[in-house]
């Protein structure tokens, strides 16, 4: 990767879960790349997100609150050039005949159905500009499975259909989707792992360590710099 500069310079972006994480990640070296970022999430920001970043309240599971985002990001800027798909939650971790169905469906909404909005959202006018570029987050668990957290392996696979599917429908409009599949990344989310669990965890991984936000905020840049 270059250094921080000016690769999404006069850009317009949106991106999702970006309070703490691995979407704060994203929206914090977007925008010292020079996009204009709009860093949504349902909570507040976290740590030590760049007052200077546009934050916006979005729950991403409902429609009419994907309108009122866009509403405000066309009005001010004229439309979207990327968007980051990123906000998920891990779900209940038990036996999916444990499951109840309202976690289930709380889960589907936030990781699922999101993507589905926000893609729905911003393809109508990326298309009237000429191009765009979509990253959504899928995860490893998009493809490999541990017992259970049924909801989280299901809607984390369902990522993966739903862009390589946008990526055949649209990009003959110029609209690029892609996925990243994270593997276990050290971020709040993480940081109630046992010892036990972290060292299994670190012993399947190939560098031997947990990743680093930062390093999936690189691999989102990389996505994007041709819109």
């Amino acid at each position: 990767m270059t250094a921080e500069g000016n690769r999404l310079s006069g850009k317009i972006a949106i991106v999702t879960g970006a309070a703490g994480g691995l979407g704060g990640a994203i929206a914090q070296r977007f925008q010292a790349e020079g996009a204009r970022v709009f860093a949504t999430d349902i909570t507040a920001p976290q740590g030590d997100f760049d007052p200077a970043m546009a934050f916006h309240h979005l729950d991403v599971g409902n429609e009419e609150s994907w309108r009122s985002l866009m509403e405000i990001v066309c009005e001010e800027t004229g439309g979207v050039d990327i968007l980051v798909n990123n906000a998920g939650v891990r779900g209940p971790t038990m036996a999916l005949t444990d499951v109840d169905l309202r976690d289930w469906d709380d889960v589907i909404r936030v990781n699922q159905t999101s993507v589905f909005l926000g893609m729905r959202a911003v393809i109508p006018q990326m298309i009237v500009r000429g191009g765009g570029s979509i990253v959504n987050l899928s995860s490893i668990f998009g493809i490999v499975s541990v017992e259970h957290m049924t909801g989280y392996h299901t809607t984390k696979a369902a990522v993966r259909m739903m862009t390589r599917n946008a990526a055949a429908s649209f990009g003959a409009h110029g609209i690029r989707v892609n996925a990243i599949l994270p593997g276990v990344i050290d971020t709040p989310a993480t940081a109630g792992h046992s010892e036990q669990v972290r060292a299994e965890r670190n012993v399947r991984t190939a560098l031997g360590r947990r990743g680093r936000p930062e390093e999936v905020a690189a691999a989102a840049l990389f996505l994007v710099p041709a819109v």
